[in-house]
């Protein structure tokens, strides 16, 4: 299948990114209103996929992402519901704790979701490329070539390497895995913002996106994190249709599971995001 490509062309000022919303309502509330206290415009605004996920409210998640109007590419999780798909194509291991829970939140979610939020979904590209202080920048999900693939900062750079010679990229940006991390090697640089839907795994509930600044025509970065009404979250998704440890999750900042996480990243749970 071809992919759908989305060139934004030329953006200047600063550039917000982010991820993982997975329908946490009160996450995405609140990053909009940085956005708009930042001063910075939804057309400089992009979402790495995943906008639908774990959290009680996809409908209205869906809703105000469009009301918003930044930009977006699909997360597998987008994919997978657009097409009707039966699960959330996380490529989770059969019978694993994540695999069990998206037994849960994926149907849930199917459930919520209007047919104009599924047309939404189903519109997103599946990258989006711009020009930013004159350098390539190419957006991904989980990697250029396979959107559910976990790539972390522990992952070789061979790995990532190959994402810029096929895209030819300065810059790749990438969601999915649910931890913000950058790496730069050879002029090269991979960004992940991290998500705003879940805490980073750090023991803090706190959670995470980026921003990109072009000031003396240079392009640099820097991770954020923010807090929001995380309580009313982690409330909303204690509803008996929902995993009861996604909402715990929420509160604690702590992952149930690593089953996904590398030995490096895994053995950094509840120590904080050391960046």
């Amino acid at each position: 299948m071809d992919k759908k490509i989305k060139n934004i062309g030329n953006l200047t000022g600063k550039v917000l990114l982010y991820g993982g919303v997975y329908s946490n309502l009160q996450a995405l509330e609140k990053l909009k209103s940085i956005a708009e206290q930042q001063g910075i415009a939804p057309e400089n605004c992009i979402c790495t996929g995943d906008i639908v996920g774990y959290c009680a409210q996809p409908e209205e998640t869906v809703q105000l992402y469009k009301i918003w109007g930044t930009h977006g590419i699909a997360g597998n999780v987008e994919k997978q519901l657009s097409e009707g798909a039966e699960d959330c194509g996380c490529d989770f291991r059969e019978g694993s704790r994540c695999d069990g829970f998206s037994q849960l939140w994926y149907p849930y979610a199917q459930s919520k979701l209007s047919k104009n939020s599924l047309e939404t979904l189903e519109a997103l590209a599946d990258h989006i490329t711009f020009t930013y202080a004159g350098k390539k920048v190419t957006v991904v999900h989980g990697s250029y070539n396979h959107i559910s693939e976990f790539i972390f900062k522990s992952t070789p750079w061979e790995i990532k390497g190959s994402n810029f010679d096929t895209t030819q990229s300065d810059v790749i940006v990438a969601g999915h895995c649910g931890l913000p991390f950058h790496t730069e090697q050879e002029d090269k640089l991979w960004l992940n913002p991290g998500v705003i839907g879940m805490p980073a795994n750090d023991g803090s509930t706190e959670v995470w996106y980026a921003i990109l600044d072009d000031t003396s025509d240079n392009l640099s970065y820097e991770h954020h994190t923010f807090a929001y009404n995380y309580k009313l979250t982690s409330q909303l998704m204690q509803n008996g249709l929902l995993p009861e440890e996604y909402a715990r999750t929420i509160v604690t900042g702590i992952w149930d599971n690593t089953e996904i996480l590398p030995p490096v990243e895994s053995g950094l749970q509840g120590f904080g995001i050391k960046l």
